[in-house]
């Protein structure tokens, strides 16, 4: 690989944890409101939904608190949230040479187990996402900063929870 065109080298993640917290704190300042990502999710998959079927929307009483004959879904803080970490996500990659099209697996994994085990995942998390009322990152983030016993209590379960199915999937990436 040419020099120039090799990947820079990862922050450091000291430094990159207080960015994260001088940017968790202006979002606090600025906004009164602390960070979070699946709520931005949601606004925006409800806009798509009060599009296709809207009479679904009008008679679903928590769907009104975000949408409803005059509610736009995207009017809210959260959506910009969602959109500005794409958008910064890409252009992070793309400043730091490391956008490429990749599936990252274990040695005795396949792509389509990947695939498969990653979407599981994700619709797992998002599920519980919106059954607990956020996300994991507007917990961390956000509770923790403001030391919400709840917040900590999920967060030690969070890491119990990933260390003990680690155990099970460890044999896929080793």
């Amino acid at each position: 690989m040419n020099a120039d065109r090799a990947p820079k080298p990862y922050l450091d993640p000291y430094l990159a944890g207080a960015l994260l917290g001088l940017v968790l704190f202006g979002a606090f300042f600025l906004t009164g409101n602390g960070l979070g990502a699946s709520g931005g999710i949601a606004h925006i998959l409800l806009s798509i939904e009060d599009q296709i079927v809207p009479e679904h929307v009008d008679r679903t009483a928590h769907l009104l608190n975000m949408a409803g004959p005059n509610r736009t879904p995207l009017d809210n803080w959260v959506v910009f949230v969602a959109v500005g970490s794409l958008i910064g996500g890409f252009l992070s990659g793309l400043w730091h040479r490391r956008l490429k099209l990749e599936t990252l697996r274990g040695p005795r994994m396949s792509v389509r187990l990947r695939w498969a085990t990653a979407f599981a995942g994700g619709a797992l998390m998002g599920f519980g996402a919106r059954l607990a009322r956020g996300c994991t990152s507007g917990q961390a983030l956000s509770g923790g900063a403001v030391l919400s016993l709840g917040s900590w209590a999920f967060m030690f379960a969070v890491f119990a929870g990933g260390y003990a199915l680690a155990f099970f999937v460890r044999k896929l990436w080793i």
